[in-house]
């Protein structure tokens, strides 16, 4: 007689198979989407400590981080989101490949965590150094960093602060635009302090307009200029601060502050640091 034929034992036992296989593929993709933590802000702080940075420059650099983690407004700033937490991420770097975790991703969600991150931060080895600087592997580095995380942003930020132009690795506006095709802001921290001795060479008097230009970029990116290695605790303060809120400064992108009348400068091109190590390294 004619009919729909019945399977087989075998072709029972592999569909069974597959429904089992894909009951367990769904069940793990949920409890991965219910483990993620939402939060306001993914942030990743990347913080240069190439050659040209000397031990108590690096200092200050790392104890402007901490003392901002302390501040009342900062903690305030936290609060005020929608959801009320963050989650941050801090790593040095240098060079390509010189990329050094200092505290991984650490929820935020007030001042007893704000202050738990400052000291972890304040515990941490001293800062190391290496040659040269690209500001293109930080990038790289920190975009992957993302994934996997255990958070859900509604934001996600990489936030380089650094005194010199990329001079190692890609361009830096090829690693930028990796970031944000991925929707990253980048926001950024220039040091506008001059090194001595060897590394003066690297000097960029309009390192404000390098970094408006070449590094940041994305919804709502912006820079704040630190005039010199002192003045970074300030600098980073207001960023964070800013940056926390979800807040652009009133007059858009800063650059260099205290300037008189309009500004007249031309920016530098996006491979200044290159062009500036063939110049050296060229005989």
């Amino acid at each position: 007689m004619g009919g729909i034929p019945s399977r087989s034992p075998a072709l029972a036992r592999a569909m069974a198979v597959l429904s089992v296989t894909a009951a367990v593929t769904a069940g793990i993709a949920c409890n991965a989407a219910r483990a993620e933590t939402p939060v306001d802000l993914e942030l990743i702080l990347a913080i240069d400590v190439s050659r040209s940075i000397d031990r108590e420059e690096a200092r200050l650099q790392r104890q402007g981080y901490i003392d901002a983690f302390r501040d009342p407004a900062l903690i305030r700033a936290i609060g005020s989101g929608f959801i009320g937490k963050i989650a941050v991420g801090y790593f040095e770097w240098a060079g390509i490949e010189t990329a050094q975790v200092i505290i991984s991703w650490t929820l935020i969600d007030g001042e007893k965590s704000a202050r738990a991150f400052a000291e972890a931060l304040n515990r941490s080895k001293p800062p190391g150094s290496a040659r040269r600087t690209s500001i293109s592997d930080a990038i790289n580095f920190a975009l992957p960093w993302f994934d996997g995380n255990g958070f859900a942003g509604t934001r996600r930020v990489i936030d380089v602060s650094g005194d010199g132009p990329n001079n190692d690795g890609d361009l830096v506006t090829l690693a930028r635009g990796k970031a944000l095709a991925a929707g990253v802001t980048i926001n950024g921290l220039p040091i506008m302090g001059h090194s001595r001795g060897l590394y003066s060479r690297f000097n960029l008097p309009d390192l404000d307009l390098y970094f408006r230009d070449c590094v940041i970029g994305g919804p709502g990116a912006f820079l704040e200029v630190a005039v010199d290695f002192p003045d970074f605790a300030r600098a980073v303060r207001r960023k964070l601060i800013l940056e926390i809120a979800g807040r652009t400064p009133r007059n858009g992108v800063r650059v260099l502050p205290a300037q008189a009348g309009p500004d007249t400068r031309i920016a530098p091109p996006c491979n200044i640091g290159e062009q500036i190590l063939l110049r050296y390294e060229d005989p």
